[in-house]
């Protein structure tokens, strides 16, 4: 009975927080306006004094109401002024990036340096994660496991572990069974089987364009050349681009992540994606993708997957925890529909078997139920965090940036001046503890050097408004 009428008022403070946030994306409410009191937003939509309360710290952690003492809550900012979009990518093919490696490593050195605020970093940070609930899981898992999880485990992963990610790929369409997938040392482990099964040195891979630095590395690893697409910052690549590139290049495979990209932030719509994937099959061209990102969705339900409107086994599906639960478990898993008996034979070759315990308590995490209650608190979490940094940067940069919008995930894509050098605000913001990806990390062409992502993977805190403000403020000096 406790936990019914906790869910319901909830729901109830939800409910409210919405219309009134609405509002304000409306302009019905606007910057300074004055909101209903406390006592009086209770009695009009009949609630407790505390339901009420809680729907302005709800407003308040998003950044969209303040308040002031001895006075109430104010309108505090409104996302429909936020900077300007982001326009669509033109990569070209023909001016090569020759400094992405050295600027990689050395952002990826500075990682782990103490007392840095990681905006680099696009992974949640620890108190944002069930810490104490994973350490049980661990423990049950080392309990219940033949020889505590010293044993080798079954090729294709733990059963348990697959089960429940397929239970679990009802809620984007997908119509997968735990034979279909092998798990994996993380997405990125996933995405390396993949391409291995598809491509050899000197084949084209399609991406889209700003690419997650990671994946260029792989590529560049495998020997793989990389066709660089143009990529809307709201929908993610057209099926139109695609279809002129498979015209006019030999592409073995293309590699997108529909959903929240890193680090443009797009979600694809549902039926761009149908359109794509089933143009690739025409064409006999593999998807892998990257669905890294797909529960971390700031709307009412997760959006689909390419896999769902997969027929023919041509889309790799790949996928982890490694941004919404456990990053160092290293936990994966891919489902490479006709490409199967392909990636088991690779994984076999490469590492045998998957770590044991690891598996068993993330399956063990998603049966009970810990991960979709875990999900709710940290998608809230996420989405005030956007909002925030958007205000920060709305506040604190130079007029005239340009900001994606997104609508799930980690991250943010800034656009500064042209004349702004991003590897080198990288370095003047290190020398005040500040990580920044530079945009420059982000490709293979001379191209996105006055762009930086940052992560909000953070729980928001006065010192990380300090350094945007900080940030800001560098941005500034450097115009």
């Amino acid at each position: 009975m406790k936990t019914s009428q906790k869910g319901k008022n909830e729901h109830l403070y939800l409910h409210i927080a919405d219309n009134i946030e609405q509002q304000i994306m409306d302009k019905v409410l606007n910057i300074g306006d004055k909101l209903l009191s406390v006592r009086v937003l209770s009695k009009q939509h009949g609630v407790s004094i505390s339901t009420a309360l809680q729907s302005y710290y709800h407003l308040e952690a998003k950044g969209l109401v303040e308040s002031r003492p001895q006075s109430g809550y104010y309108v505090r900012f409104n996302p429909s002024r936020f900077p300007q979009k982001i326009e669509k990518s033109n990569p070209l093919q023909t001016t090569k990036n020759k400094n992405v490696e050295a600027i990689i490593s050395e952002v990826y050195d500075d990682f782990r340096k103490p007392g840095v605020i990681q905006f680099s970093l696009s992974v949640p940070a620890p108190e944002l994660l069930p810490l104490a609930k994973l350490n049980k899981a661990m423990m049950q898992a080392l309990r219940d496991l033949p020889a505590s999880g010293t044993s080798y485990e079954q090729l294709q992963g733990n059963e348990m572990l697959r089960r429940q990610v397929a239970r679990w790929s009802m809620q984007w369409g997908g119509r997968l069974q735990a034979d279909d997938i092998i798990t994996t040392a993380g997405c990125m482990n996933a995405v390396a089987y993949s391409l291995m099964a598809l491509t050899k040195r000197g084949d084209t891979i399609a991406v889209e364009s700003p690419v997650y630095f990671g994946t260029l590395r792989l590529a560049n690893s495998m020997g793989l050349k990389v066709l660089e697409l143009p990529t809307d910052p709201d929908v993610g690549v057209d099926p139109d681009d695609v279809k002129k590139a498979l015209q006019k290049h030999d592409v073995k495979a293309c590699f997108f992540v529909p959903n929240f990209s890193n680090p443009l932030g797009y979600c694809m719509p549902d039926e761009q994606k149908e359109t794509l994937v089933k143009l690739l099959s025409f064409h006999g061209v593999p998807l892998i993708e990257d669905d890294l990102y797909g529960d971390v969705y700031f709307g009412k339900t997760r959006p689909r997957s390419c896999k769902s409107f997969d027929e023919e086994g041509n889309v790799l599906w790949c996928s982890s925890i490694s941004k919404t639960l456990a990053p160092g478990y290293r936990v994966g898993w891919v489902a490479p529909g006709k490409h199967i008996e392909k990636i088991k034979r690779l994984k076999l070759y490469h590492s045998i078997t998957s770590a044991t315990p690891q598996q068993a308590a993330i399956g063990d995490f998603l049966a009970t139920g810990r991960y979709e209650h875990h999900l709710r608190k940290l998608r809230q979490t996420l989405h005030s965090n956007s909002l925030q940094y958007i205000r920060a940067i709305n506040e604190y940069f130079p007029t005239g940036i340009k900001v994606t919008r997104p609508q799930g995930g980690f991250i943010l894509w800034v656009e500064l001046d042209k004349s702004i050098d991003t590897y080198q605000l990288y370095q003047e913001a290190m020398l005040h503890k500040i990580s920044i990806a530079p945009g420059s990390m982000f490709t293979l062409q001379e191209r996105y050097q006055n762009c930086i992502r940052l992560s909000y993977g953070m729980q928001w805190k006065p010192e990380i408004d300090r350094a945007l403000k900080k940030l800001g403020s560098l941005v500034k000096s450097m115009m």
